[in-house]
């Protein structure tokens, strides 16, 4: 074996499950088919809560949330603004970085566990059998069959984007359609600072979003309802700024465009994420429209899951009797496929609202909204559903009504972790329990770290690596 678990793609999917396999001893190698340096193709912005506890539990959180600014309120289509300052999290805000942050804070850490990085290799082919994966990847453009090499492992995971080689090697389809075409994209600078970190609105023009893309540069996502173009067409850059105008009210001072580019949005989803012992993550496994900010976090989010499951196989902890799933591995087909088709709805939802033709429809639009933005019930579960923080995993009939639940970021008991998601950067599961109990835990043989919650709790929880709760007995009454 060349490693234990093979990735294809170093996008911030496959740089966190590189580092949760690397922190657990596990040898993993990253291929990237782009040579070492950093790219200027990054389309994601937004971080949310859901995802900076993910990164929490990792102890890279603070770090990331130092690059960027906190969007506490989002203004959304006119008249919605969105409340994330509520959310029930230690990160109650939309945090807006440029995904190459989010990418250089994830590297750092994979490269410190010991996970090992070739760049400038395209897989080729893929083949599996019984014991393991191997794949032919080729150095360098022209080199021809001298310069492919082949590699094996127990495992692999395909993080390799929306145009993945590894869904195509495994003959899996990638059905769906496009939901918005002729985007553009420009870095610009301005000469007026944007009233927010994340300025967005939609009208009868069409669709205009301006984010901090660092170093006193704005990238600029436009969609002009009168101007559809092929992706190969350049950006005509006095048509954008003046599709900016009409849209927002104003430019703000844009100027020095030094990047352009046009690209079309798809709604597409695998329909299995394993296929044996190859694994499917997050453009590869599933790509919707930029609406709501949804897809680099749901990738971020299918690596938490997946990872700690690998480590679970390859250790032989509970191979066939994890708590929450039928099995360790396909657990994560039976979890994330589900959470990939509501993502898939929800931004296909926001889009085609921000895209209604109609100036009735539009008008109605906006009234719904301004209702739902100030109905605390309403504006919860929408942010809870965007954020991420009201993700839920579907149990076992019988189970405990927490298991699949979010646990909360308990405060705790002890000299080395005041709270739960610092407990849990040991990458094993967490044991909440009094200090007095002797609770032991069925149909799990992998470690378990014990800790004391602050706050006495009548229930005793198990919680897997990716913070959900696994297991949970109530206290019995005397």
């Amino acid at each position: 074996m060349d490693a234990e678990v093979l990735i294809v793609g170093a996008g911030p999917t496959g740089l966190l499950l590189a580092g949760d396999l690397a922190e657990a001893g596990v040898a993993v190698t990253v291929l990237e088919r782009q040579p070492l340096q950093q790219s200027n193709l990054t389309r994601a912005f937004a971080v949310h809560a859901r995802t900076l506890e993910v990164l929490d539990a990792r102890g890279v959180a603070d770090e990331l949330v130092r690059t960027g600014q906190r969007v506490g309120r989002l203004r959304l289509l006119d008249s919605a603004t969105l409340p994330f300052d509520g959310l029930p999290s230690r990160f109650p805000f939309v945090l807006v970085t440029p995904q190459y942050q989010t990418e250089q804070v994830l590297a750092r850490r994979a490269e410190a566990a010991g996970a090992r990085f070739e760049h400038g290799l395209e897989v080729v082919a893929l083949r599996q059998d019984r014991e393991g994966v191997e794949v032919d990847v080729r150095a360098g453009e022209g080199a021809g069959d001298a310069g492919v090499r082949t590699l094996r492992a127990a495992y692999l995971v395909g993080t390799d984007g929306v145009h993945s080689t590894v869904r195509q090697e495994l003959g899996e389809a990638f059905p769906g359609h496009p939901v918005v075409r002729s985007m553009m994209l420009a870095d610009v600078r301005l000469t007026e600072q944007p009233p927010s970190p994340l300025t967005v609105n939609a009208g009868e023009p069409g669709l205009v979003l301006i984010a901090p893309f660092g170093e006193g540069w704005y990238r600029v996502v436009a969609w002009d309802r009168h101007d559809q173009r092929p992706d190969s067409d350049p950006v005509d850059v006095e048509r954008l700024r003046e599709l900016v105008r009409r849209v927002l009210g104003t430019d703000y001072g844009m100027h020095e465009v030094r990047w352009t580019s046009r690209f079309h949005s798809d709604e597409r989803q695998v329909a299995h994420y394993r296929v044996g012992r190859a694994f499917l993550a997050g453009d590869a496994a599933h790509v919707h429209s930029p609406a709501g900010g949804q897809g680099m976090n749901t990738g971020l989010q299918d690596a938490a899951n997946l990872g700690w499951r690998l480590v679970a196989a390859l250790r032989g902890w509970a191979p066939s009797n994890v708590p929450g799933a039928p099995d360790v591995l396909d657990g994560y087909q039976a979890e994330r496929h589900r959470v990939g088709r509501l993502v898939l709805r929800g931004s296909g939802g926001i889009i085609r609202a921000g895209l209604i033709p109609s100036a009735a429809l539009r008008r109605l639009r906006n009234v719904l909204l301004g209702v739902v933005s100030r109905v605390p019930v309403l504006t919860g579960k929408v942010t809870g559903a965007i954020s991420g923080v009201s993700i839920r995993y579907p149990a076992p009939k019988g189970a405990h009504r927490l298991v699949g639940s979010r646990a909360p970021d308990l405060a705790l008991l002890g000299d080395d972790a005041d709270r739960l998601y610092q407990a849990l950067r040991c990458g094993q599961f967490v044991l909440l329990t009094s200090a007095d109990s002797a609770r032991e835990v069925s149909g799990w043989t992998g470690p378990v770290r014990r800790v004391t919650p602050l706050q006495p709790l009548d229930v005793d929880m198990l919680v897997r690596p990716d913070g959900y709760v696994a297991w949970a007995a109530d206290h019995q009454k005397p």
